[in-house]
């Protein structure tokens, strides 16, 4: 039986393809019914009629609240449409840093056949079911969508409050990140941040609080990492899973991975300076990370964008001790601009990418850092955190 899909996106196309077409979707894009080349038939989501479907599976992305949802009587999400032929699974999720984590984790097991998917942008369903083991980057939208899948191994990075306009509460989007211990068995590992309101669950839980605590309780040795700031913790939680499942830790090969760009990316100007682009910090949270990363030295940080309405004084607070100057650009920039005043920073008005980078050549010394990490979207000024990144690596090497 070939489900109805809500939403002709990524996921619910490539769990099309795997029944080789054929199948009727419901879109909010759509104004007039049409038939794609895979004979796949997308119909507006007004049309849909729950008296007529006897299975839906959902795109991620739509909020709890949206029609389709309210009127599905079978509805799945792609973690448990693919529940009964799921493999081993890990599944990340965290506000910051799952992408970058799944791949680390993904890394090193991969003389042991791991394959990564999910949020990270490869569908389930373009998955080999025949692979032993699957990492999952979980977004909180797919998690809140899952009600009988469940992983072996749940990690969960720190979190703080975000898509608070798509779960409607800190609280409810902290219960959707915690949502998977609702269904682990007896055995299963929930590594998870301390403090956090657990819910009752069957799985054998670890919290942590520190870099230390995961080095002592999974007796690992941080020096032997070449990483700093949040990317460690990053590091130490992957080989915890390691150690876990193979009681192993390959301290060598996870020093050899490479990060994706935009992810504290440093480069060298002509005269030996240090820059850093951070671009897709683009939320708080990211920025606090990269902030508390470079504290030792004298950071020139370039920071504004869209910020959704999002309350910034945590990342002051942060900032206020250090030896930090700030310049700000984007849609954001007079509230930027007014807190760094009401926590005494130092802040220069640069409206945009070009001054600031001009601005900061002409401060900038040797020893000291110029960060790019924005804690706001692009889209004010760029098209993505892509293209602001690139502008920043092209000015930087034009200096």
């Amino acid at each position: 039986m070939k489900p109805t899909l809500f939403g002709y996106g990524l996921t619910t196309k490539a769990i099309a393809n795997k029944l080789g077409g054929g199948c009727t979707f419901f879109d909010d894009k759509c104004q007039e019914p049409y038939t794609d080349e895979k004979g796949n038939k997308i119909f507006p989501s007004s049309l849909f009629d729950p008296d007529r479907s006897e299975l839906e599976v959902t795109t991620p992305s739509l909020k709890p609240g949206h029609p389709l949802l309210k009127k599905a009587k079978h509805l799945l999400s792609e973690y448990d449409y693919f529940d009964d032929i799921m493999p081993f699974s890990i599944w990340i999720s965290g506000t910051n840093g799952k992408t970058t984590t799944t791949q680390m984790l993904t890394y090193l097991l991969k003389k042991r056949g791991a394959l990564s998917g999910g949020n990270i942008g490869t569908p389930l369903a373009d998955l080999d079911e025949k692979a032993p083991i699957w990492v999952l980057e979980s977004s909180s939208f797919t998690l809140h969508h899952t009600h009988t899948a469940s992983p072996e191994i749940y990690l969960l990075l720190p979190i703080t409050p975000d898509h608070l306009d798509w779960h409607g509460t800190a609280e409810q989007y902290e219960a959707d990140k915690l949502k998977p211990l609702l269904t682990m068995k007896e055995g299963e590992l929930a590594l998870v941040p301390k403090g956090l309101n657990l819910p009752k669950t069957n799985a054998y839980v670890v919290e942590y609080d520190s870099k230390e605590f995961l080095c002592e309780y999974f007796n690992l040795d941080a020096s032997k990492l070449n990483y700093k700031g949040a990317f460690l913790e990053d590091a130490l939680l992957s080989l915890a899973i390691t150690r876990v499942l193979f009681d192993e830790t390959d301290y060598d090969l996870l020093n050899t991975f490479k990060r994706d760009a935009h992810r504290q990316e440093e480069l060298h100007d002509s005269q030996g300076r240090l820059w850093v682009n951070d671009s897709k910090a683009t939320n708080l949270d990211a920025a606090i990370q990269a902030v508390k990363g470079y504290a030792e030295q004298h950071i020139h940080l370039i920071m504004g964008g869209d910020d959704k309405g999002v309350d910034m004084a945590p990342l002051f607070e942060v900032m206020q001790p250090l030896n930090l100057t700030l310049y700000t650009i984007g849609a954001n920039n007079d509230k930027l601009l007014a807190l760094a005043a009401q926590y005494n920073i130092d802040a220069i008005e640069a409206e945009n990418i070009e001054t600031a980078i001009h601005t900061i050549d002409q401060r900038l010394k040797k020893g000291e850092v110029a960060l790019l990490s924005p804690a706001a979207a692009s889209f004010d000024q760029f098209k993505s955190y892509k293209h602001r990144g690139e502008t920043f690596i092209d000015l930087v090497k034009k200096l």
